[in-house]
């Protein structure tokens, strides 16, 4: 565990969250009057990163260097991710939201911890379809659908 390199990271995350909120402010809102606009996700977003980089920058100015112990860097798992990511990314407008979130997460689950698919699978695909209900459905978003094969 490197300290200095996790308080330069935190400053990093605080500046990413101030503008992702700043971004968001630029935003137009909606003109049905619904409660939830297109900013709103962003600014929580960045609400969220400037309080978990707060968490982190106070942690590492009071963790003592007594107990930093060596962490193995995992490149294999990394890639894995970084490369799974990338194909998320591509395939994301091609094969709809529900299937590369539920393919991503699953392969993220399985790379973290192997086994327990079971589990996997039902945490990726309650995860997958809920967030597409609550944002399409309930929200009136929009998230790229299921492809035309499936219709």
């Amino acid at each position: 565990m490197n300290l200095s390199f996790d308080r330069m990271i935190s400053i990093l995350f605080l500046l990413i969250g101030v503008a992702f909120i700043a971004g968001s402010l630029k935003i137009p809102e909606t003109a049905y009057g619904s409660n939830v606009g297109p900013d709103v996700f962003p600014t929580a977003l960045g609400v969220i990163l400037i309080l978990l980089s707060f968490r982190l920058f106070f942690e590492t100015c009071n963790h003592s260097s007594e107990k930093i112990q060596k962490v193995k860097i995992e490149y294999k798992r990394f890639l894995i991710i970084f490369v799974s990511a990338i194909l998320y990314v591509l395939l994301l407008e091609k094969l709809g939201y529900v299937i590369t979130t539920f393919l991503f997460l699953v392969i993220g689950f399985q790379v973290m911890e192997k086994g327990g698919w079971l589990k996997t699978i039902l945490i990726a695909g309650g995860f997958s379809l809920g967030i597409y209900f609550v944002f399409v459905k309930i929200l009136e978003g929009s998230l790229p659908e299921f492809p035309t094969i499936f219709y």
